[in-house]
């Protein structure tokens, strides 16, 4: 099993990255992107950008390329280095009907932050609060209470322990690893 990245934002919308600082003299940005693929950000059709007073605006993606670890990006109205530094701290958001169909037994990390998970024998083991990307398979942060104990487990997102995913009824069902 794996997971795509991107985490969930407004209604209707996914968070794909931040705005981390500019770039050049020309207002290009630089992005920390939350998606795997570039291809949310398409050029030519609109991004929701959230400055962090909480204000926002659709501006049309000119152009975007990977740089390092995260990607530049320049917006529309977007032309010197002092406007691309006040979008400084804003996240960006797609369309979620923008976002490509997954493989089978694959499901965007937002549509699994939230899900309650269960073992075998039916005994809730907490909510999924977070998914950790490893090299080999991602990591669900499983958070909740045992006996009273708050507690947290981290379960590998594989084929043998995550044996049900159930998006609408918002569960999931796991085998966990011995000592779980």
């Amino acid at each position: 099993m794996k997971s795509s990245s991107s985490t969930n934002g407004r209604d209707g919308f996914v968070l794909v990255g931040r705005v981390v600082g500019a770039h050049g003299i020309r207002g290009g940005v630089k992005v920390h992107s939350y998606a795997e693929s570039l291809s949310v950000y398409e050029t030519g059709k609109g991004i929701l950008v959230v400055h962090p007073d909480g204000s926002e605006r659709t501006m049309t993606v000119q152009w975007v390329q990977p740089h390092g670890r995260g990607l530049l990006m320049t917006l529309e109205a977007v032309t010197d280095r002092s406007q691309a530094e006040s979008l400084n701290g804003s996240t960006l958001f797609v369309d979620k009907a923008r976002l490509p169909a997954l493989e089978e037994d694959t499901y965007y990390w937002f549509d699994l932050v939230g899900l309650s998970v269960y073992n075998t024998v039916g005994t809730l083991l907490g909510r999924i609060e977070e998914v950790i990307p490893t090299p080999g398979n991602d990591i669900y942060v499983v958070k909740g209470k045992r006996n009273g104990q708050s507690r947290e487990l981290l379960i590998p997102a594989t084929g043998d322990v995550v044996l049900k995913v159930d998006l609408e009824g918002r569960t999931m069902v796991v085998d966990p690893p011995e000592g779980l």
